[in-house]
């Protein structure tokens, strides 16, 4: 059984901009004399491979803590795009995801330096997708992201961001990215892996 790591490590993980990186501190050390070693952390909950749940853009929506883990784990498509991704981009994810024999593949993961853009959400959200991965730290536009995370966010598409998928082929995964269950959380890390099937 191959298992692709997908996610980024986290002191040196990207960061969406004006967000606070994470920072650890060392509490105990063996080589100073303690009983053992001992690290804190603190670190935004959307920094490196994240999942952000419909709270982070609906202030009634969604906690993290609330989302169901069948929207993160599952059999999930990986696709390669390169810029935006149009609506006739999005209905053909959507279609080799339904195309794929005797398994329900409703997640899909997009490999490259792509942007989801409203159109395209649009498509996603229609079609019951239950989660869209990406590689940038934001779904749509960096300097834009609000209109693609609502109309994904609101129909309870799970977004998972940050994702690194440059070792990955194209194709039919068993995805696991339980988010940490952080009680209220607008998101939270996430430790994605893909089991080649």
């Amino acid at each position: 059984m191959k298992i692709y790591d997908i996610s980024q490590e986290i002191y040196s993980c990207n960061i969406y901009p004006g967000d606070p990186k994470p920072e650890r501190k060392e509490l105990l050390s063996i080589n100073s004399g303690d009983v053992c070693n001992l690290t804190s952390f603190s670190m935004c909950a959307h920094n490196g491979t994240h999942v952000d749940a419909p709270y982070h853009f609906i202030n009634s929506g969604l906690r993290i803590d609330e989302l169901s883990l069948q929207k993160t784990i599952g059999y999930a498509l990986v696709v390669e795009h390169s810029g935006d991704i149009s609506r006739n981009d999005a209905e053909l994810f959507v279609c080799k995801a339904r195309n794929v024999q005797e398994k329900d593949v409703n997640k899909i993961l997009i490999k490259g330096n792509a942007t989801v853009t409203y159109d395209a959400a649009r498509v996603f959200a229609h079609a019951g997708v239950e989660l869209i991965g990406n590689e940038s730290q934001t779904v749509g536009p960096e300097d834009s992201p609000k209109q693609v995370h609502l109309e994904l966010l609101q129909k309870n598409v799970v977004l998972l961001e940050g994702i690194r998928l440059s070792h990955v082929p194209e194709g039919v995964y068993l995805l696991s990215a339980a988010p940490l269950n952080l009680g209220g959380g607008d998101g939270a890390p996430c430790r994605a892996v893909l089991i080649e099937l």
